[in-house]
C-alpha cells in the first residue's frame, strides 16, 4: 500500500514536472515574439512565389502592441494595410486570430478566424489547427493549419489546408528593422 502511494506521488510529481516544462516552450515562445515589440521588419513570399494577391509585393511585419496576453501584429501587403495577426495566450496556451479591415477602419465580415494550439508546442514553432468559429465563418477552410515559427534571424508566418495542394509561407528578416509603417486600417497612432 505505501509502495502504491509512493509511485502515486513519484507519478504526480513528474506530470507537474512535464507540465511546467510545456508551459516553459510556449512562454519561451511568446518572449521571443514579445521581445520584437515597436520593430518592423521586412519579408518575402516563399511559397506560392507566383500569388496574385502577394507575389511581387512589398511585405512588412510590425509588432505594434504587445501586452502581458496579447501581441498584435499589423501584416502589410504594398499599400494594403488591412491585416493584423492578434495572438493572444491563456493558461500556457497560445490562440492566433486573422483581423481583417476596410480602408475606412471597419471590419470585413470574414474576421477573427484562426485557431488555437492544441498544447504548449515548442520555443521555436507554434501550431493553431482551425478552430469552430473559423469552420462556421469559412467552411472551406475547416481544414486549415497555421503555424509561426521564430529564432533569432527569421520569423514564419504559414498556412496549410489539409486535403489540398493549398500552402503559403511568408518569411520576415528578423535581423534587419525597418522603419516602423503608419497605422493599419482601423487603429489610431
Amino acid at each position: 500500500m505505501i509502495l502504491k502511494r509512493l509511485l502515486f506521488l513519484i507519478a504526480i510529481l513528474f506530470s507537474l514536472q512535464s507540465t511546467g516544462q510545456e508551459n516553459e516552450s510556449s512562454l519561451a515562445f511568446w518572449n521571443k515574439l514579445k521581445s520584437h515589440c515597436g520593430k518592423a521588419y521586412a519579408g518575402t513570399l516563399e511559397i506560392p512565389e507566383e500569388d496574385e494577391a502577394f507575389g511581387g509585393k512589398t511585405l512588412v511585419m510590425h509588432v505594434k502592441a504587445c501586452s502581458e496576453n496579447e501581441i498584435k501584429i499589423p501584416f502589410y501587403v504594398g499599400d494594403d494595410k488591412s491585416r493584423t495577426w492578434i495572438l493572444s495566450m491563456n493558461e500556457g496556451i497560445i490562440s492566433l486570430k486573422h483581423d481583417h479591415r476596410h480602408e475606412d477602419g471597419t471590419m470585413d465580415e470574414i474576421n477573427f478566424y484562426g485557431g488555437t494550439s492544441s498544447n504548449q508546442g515548442k520555443t521555436n514553432i507554434q501550431f493553431f489547427p482551425a478552430d469552430t468559429h473559423t469552420q462556421i465563418l469559412m467552411p472551406d477552410a475547416a481544414t486549415n493549419v497555421w503555424w509561426i515559427t521564430i529564432d533569432e534571424k527569421i520569423f514564419t508566418y504559414n498556412l496549410r489546408r489539409l486535403g489540398t495542394d493549398r500552402v503559403f509561407k511568408v518569411v520576415m528578416d528578423l535581423t534587419k528593422t525597418i522603419e516602423t509603417p503608419e497605422a493599419p486600417w482601423g487603429w489610431e497612432d
